[in-house]
């Protein structure tokens, strides 16, 4: 019998607090089961689950279909490395490529080791296809945003909590406004040995910040017009978060490069992905990048699983209509609310934006009583709280979920 099945919560938060680096700061909630939307602490109380980790988990927790292809997957042969065929990768290959429009894929692991990936694919394009001089490549990215915490990322992220005391750091990337098409366009324009620009579609960590309707298809085109290639971050935003399969999809978007991650996996497995077409894909030879467990027969039957998942049941288009539904029931409680003054989003990526200064408590004092009233959600960047549900979420549910946020809502006005 585990630990977790002798002790309660409180003994179980001990045991993380002493044996556990101190590199998150959780609610007080300690998980032991989880189906569909919901998931249940240790003592047994249900929960609505209101973040999906960070959209990991959009066909819903422990989704059958999903768990019996890994399972049966894992039975049979989990690991091979890269030095040998396996008989589930090259179906994986051909079904995601076709699946999301791109000649070839290169698969990895986790959202930052993707994120990686693409920024190695876009410099080494640069150099033997766009003819940029070796070691002077640079990539354009924008200010807050988000793709993990490598030491290359952290280099032109503006988190100083990420940053701090782990330099030096990696050169290469110039930092404009989010959702500033003349920024873009100025560097562009002026600055030479441009190779790429790394975008969110939506900046999920930064508060789910939505950019102006025409920013993703504008900003395609002016990489396009000066040879430069367009790298969308969907590792949040992608797999029907939005309302769409892809969140450049709702302005037409075909990135050159496409990174995804989290809820490829249906948030079973560690599943990552780059999918770029051979003028770009080509570049990259034997040796040049790979990882032990990126391609492995469960990653690879577990994807197919999840995508298929995705379209099976509809999970972009019930995104879409929930979360306008979301976003209707929470402007008419803000209409009269003065502790929350703005709801943000698209599908089922929202933000409420709390009336209050972002280095206050209230925000984390919301999640708690949001926690002790039955739902689980997270603030982000202080006093921004982010609501991402499972897609698998129906309109009852999602009814109940708007009462009891604006139930705990109502305590907290003054």
């Amino acid at each position: 019998m585990s630990v977790l099945q002798k002790t309660g919560s409180e003994q179980a938060i001990e045991l993380e607090d002493k044996y556990g680096a101190h590199n998150y700061h959780p609610l007080p909630v300690v998980l032991s089961r989880g189906e569909g939307v919901y998931v249940w602490d240790v003592e047994g109380k249900k929960y609505y689950d209101f973040l999906s980790a960070y959209s990991a988990v959009n066909q819903g927790h422990c989704h059958p279909k999903i768990i019996a292809a890994m399972v049966n997957q894992a039975q049979t042969l989990t690991l091979t490395s890269r030095a040998f065929y396996n008989d589930q990768l090259g179906k994986y290959e051909e079904f995601v490529t076709k699946y999301f429009g791109f000649d070839k894929v290169l698969p990895m692991n986790t959202g930052a080791e993707a994120v990686e990936t693409a920024i190695k694919l876009c410099r080494k394009w640069a150099y033997e296809r766009k003819g940029i001089a070796e070691q002077e490549a640079k990539i354009i990215v924008c200010e807050n945003n988000f793709h993990g915490r490598t030491t290359t990322i952290i280099s032109f992220s503006n988190d100083e909590n990420a940053r701090k005391n782990f330099g030096p750091y990696t050169a290469g990337f110039i930092k404009i406004a989010y959702d500033d098409l003349d920024a873009l366009e100025q560097v562009l324009a002026t600055e030479t040995n441009i190779a790429g620009f790394l975008v969110e579609p939506i900046q999920g960590e930064a508060g789910v910040y939505v950019p102006q309707e025409g920013y993703l298809a504008k900003a395609k085109a002016l990489c396009e017009k000066h040879n430069v290639l367009f790298i969308a971050d969907e590792v949040q935003t992608g797999i029907a978060r939005t309302g769409k399969l892809l969140a450049v999809h709702h302005e037409n978007v075909q990135p050159d490069i496409l990174i995804l991650g989290k809820a490829l996996s249906g948030g079973v497995y560690p599943v990552s992905a780059v999918l770029a077409n051979d003028s770009i894909m080509g570049v990259i030879k034997p040796g040049q990048h790979g990882s032990t467990f990126g391609g492995n027969p469960v990653a690879a039957a577990v994807a197919v699983a999840a995508l298929n998942v995705v379209e099976d049941e509809n999970l972009a288009a019930n995104a879409e209509n929930l979360g306008n539904l979301f976003r209707e029931k929470m402007n008419a409680y803000i209409a009269g609310s003065k502790i929350v003054s703005a709801v943000r989003g698209k599908g089922l990526l929202n933000a409420i934006v709390i009336n209050d200064t972002e280095d206050s408590s209230t925000a984390w004092d919301v999640c708690v009583a949001l926690k002790d009233n039955g739902l689980l959600a997270k603030p982000t960047h202080g006093n921004i709280i982010r609501f991402a549900p499972p897609l698998v979420m129906n309109e009852e549910q999602l009814n109940e979920c708007v009462a009891i946020i604006t139930t705990t809502l109502q305590a907290f006005e003054q």
